[in-house]
């Protein structure tokens, strides 16, 4: 289990990440943020308790994002497959996710929702994640959020796979730092 703890002047939330069966409680407040966090748990087969609070909702769905992120980058075991690939459809929305649990921050959208794509670019970040989501289709801004949330579930669900023989999934190897101050 990771278990991140988030507190500023705007909010203050509490996350955890474990592997699990994809089961969510979600707690922020904000009703579509929680059902896009039970679908990213339920997708992605993880469980994850998110609880939280802030002064308004952008401030508090940016910090949920970060937090998340920062939960995932730190739940990651080192012979993980890496990359994810899916695409969801739902309704008149048809979304593409591909994911890279590399190491290397990045991410290209966009959503058309502001508040969520900066969510999805907040979590990539934090995660240490290259995240690509195409919309291919949709007008409900609803069904290609929600479906952005489920792709990015199911390629979590395959990067978070073991590799084959459980070993690094990279031709670098495992990367070793040394930093000194």
């Amino acid at each position: 289990m990771t278990v991140v703890e988030r507190k500023t002047k705007e909010t203050t939330l509490r996350v955890e990440v474990t592997a699990g069966r994809g089961e969510a409680h979600v707690d922020t407040g904000v009703p579509f943020l929680d059902h896009m966090l039970v679908a990213l748990a339920r997708y992605s087969g993880l469980d994850l308790r998110v609880d939280g609070r802030g002064d308004l909702s952008h401030h508090l769905i940016e910090d949920v994002a970060i937090a998340v992120g920062t939960a995932v980058a730190h739940f990651l075991p080192a012979t993980c497959a890496r990359y994810g690939d899916r695409t969801v459809p739902m309704d008149d929305a048809l979304v593409h996710c591909a994911l890279d649990l590399g190491g290397r921050p990045y991410y290209r959208g966009p959503l058309p929702s502001g508040i969520y794509d900066h969510w999805m670019r907040s979590f990539a970040d934090h995660a240490k994640a290259t995240l690509h989501l195409r919309v291919l289709r949709g007008t409900d801004r609803h069904h290609v959020v929600e479906a952005a949330f489920k792709a990015l579930g199911l390629a979590l669900r395959d990067a978070l796979a073991e590799s084959a023989g459980n070993a690094v999934f990279s031709t670098k190897g495992s990367v070793e730092w040394k930093i000194t101050p």
